[in-house]
């Protein structure tokens, strides 16, 4: 009889799966709202920033392992510079913000804390966003005041983060209540 090492590796189809569909569900939900909404008055970004966030928050409950957060950044960025052909500008903030979050979140309490979790997708989003703003702040040196209306819609959008990350976390104790989300 012969004992074979059957390689097991990281990530499970399953978990690849939810990922590459969230990240699609986010960018598609959130364009539909911006839409929806009428383009970038307060109600519509806060709506956008709510279920995106909310989405996020279910996300990294339901898969629960490190670099999710990473895998799912790299997915929304080729899939914002594919369909949408923009997003080179957040890409460097998004990919430096998720591996900053993914240690938070483990050196925190691990994926199996829901306060956690919480505190990584919130620091996920304030981080990604000011990386960003640094970022067109340094391209705009001649002329910050540019930048004006960015600061302000940021900060309108991250109180639909917040308010998001509440939302979330209902969705993921309903969600784990029905049995969909195991832990």
């Amino acid at each position: 009889m012969s004992t074979k090492k059957i390689k097991k590796f990281y990530w499970e189809n399953r978990e690849l799966i939810i990922i590459g569909t969230f990240a699609a569900l986010i960018k598609i939900v959130s364009f539909l709202v911006s839409i929806m909404g009428g383009g970038m008055n307060p109600i519509s970004m806060i709506l956008k920033n709510i279920i995106a966030t909310a989405l996020l928050v279910v996300l990294v409950a339901n898969v629960r392992k490190f670099g999710v957060l990473m895998l799912y950044v790299v997915i929304t960025s080729i899939i914002s510079i594919i369909v949408f052909g923009r997003g080179m500008m957040i890409a460097p903030g998004m990919i430096l913000a998720g591996l900053i979050c993914d240690f938070a979140i483990k050196f925190t309490g691990g994926y199996k804390s829901n306060f956690s979790i919480l505190l990584g997708v919130a620091i996920f989003d304030i981080l990604f966003r000011t990386i960003s703003l640094s970022l067109g702040y340094l391209m705009m040196r001649e002329n910050p005041k540019l930048l004006i209306f960015a600061y302000i819609a940021v900060g309108v959008g991250y109180i639909g983060c917040v308010i998001g990350l509440f939302v979330g976390n209902y969705f993921t104790k309903e969600l784990r209540h029905a049995g969909i989300i195991r832990s």
